[in-house]
């Protein structure tokens, strides 16, 4: 869910977002996802947008589904101390009988670091700190008790309980084909790219490498991408809705060159339902990505849309 600019009262906001994960679960889907923000993101929409913080939207979501996984897309690691997040994501596994999936990522939007007070720092220093967390929050979802000190966090015998199970996935989100995938590579159940898709083969070509360096069966890391879907049962208000979202943004599909229209669609999926269902097959499936993530941005929050598309896909990941 990318956003929750649904322009309703703030009273029928959440309601929303559990019809999403409803109709989400309903239609197969393994995993809903909120973002780890609290501002909205650029690209998407204003700063001042509608935000819900990650983890109570979750915890809440836990009591109103039954079977579908729960994560961030993806956790900011900047923003919370490693054993507390264990605990966070591992009482969000207890809430939802076993549901939970940490995705974390390294953190990037720095307006609201320097806006709520929270450190930025340098790209090196974000990945030094998302190592160093991996290494105390890993073990704690793994039911072992760690001891840690490093140049970023210190932990003593940190106690991670009640556990639901011992084998809570970890999912890494992001594109760095050294530091991000070397991470996964090491501590992850499962890599979410984020790039174009034109950028997936060598992507993955990347992702093996990482793999090879440290002796791990390629096959063992899930894959998916992080496509920017937008569909409709008339081709046509698909394209419409595209356009309108794009404009907004600066973009004008009309008088965009061809150069100009490919980098603006690049991770964009857009028409009706066979036309969507190619694009992804072709463009991400294909080159060898395990499955998709669905950013729904111009109308998801629809009713009936999430499960459209749900129908639409299911046959190419379940092929």
């Amino acid at each position: 869910m990318p956003n929750f600019s649904y322009s309703t009262p703030v009273a029928d906001l959440f309601p929303t977002v559990i019809a999403q994960a409803r109709e989400a679960e309903s239609a197969g889907f393994d995993t809903a996802f909120v973002m780890d923000h609290f501002y909205q993101l650029p690209g998407l929409g204003e700063p001042d947008e509608p935000m819900l913080e990650a983890y109570t939207a979750l915890g809440a979501l836990a009591t109103a589904t039954e079977n579908i996984q729960l994560s961030a897309l993806v956790t900011g690691n900047t923003y919370r101390n490693p054993p507390m997040l264990a605990k966070s994501v591992t009482t969000l596994d207890v809430a939802s009988g076993g549901r939970a999936v940490l995705g974390i990522g390294a953190g990037w939007f720095e307006l609201e670091h320097q806006q709520y007070g929270y450190e930025f720092g340098t790209f090196t220093d974000r990945f030094e700190r998302l190592d160093e967390a991996l290494q105390i929050i890993a073990p704690m979802l793994h039911g072992q008790r760690p001891t840690f000190d490093g140049k970023w966090y210190h932990v003593e015998n940190a106690i991670n309980e009640p556990r639901i199970r011992d084998d809570l996935p970890i999912m890494l989100g992001g594109g760095g084909e050294k530091k991000t995938f070397g991470l996964a590579a090491r501590f992850a159940d499962h890599l979410n790219i984020i790039c174009n898709a034109s950028e997936l083969p060598r992507k993955l070509e990347a992702l093996d490498a990482r793999c090879s360096e440290i002796g791990r069966d390629r096959s063992t890391l899930e894959t998916s991408y992080l496509a920017f879907v937008i569909i409709d049962e008339d081709g046509d208000r698909a394209r419409q809705l595209q356009h309108d979202f794009l404009l907004a943004r600066g973009v004008d599909l009309s008088k965009a060159s061809d150069e100009e229209r490919a980098a603006a669609t690049d991770r964009q999926f857009c028409g009706a339902p066979d036309e969507v269902a190619e694009q992804l097959k072709t463009r991400v499936l294909d080159p060898g990505i395990d499955g998709v993530v669905l950013n729904l941005v111009a109308n998801g929050h629809e009713p009936g849309i999430v499960e459209l598309t749900g129908r639409t896909l299911r046959p190419l990941v379940e092929a």
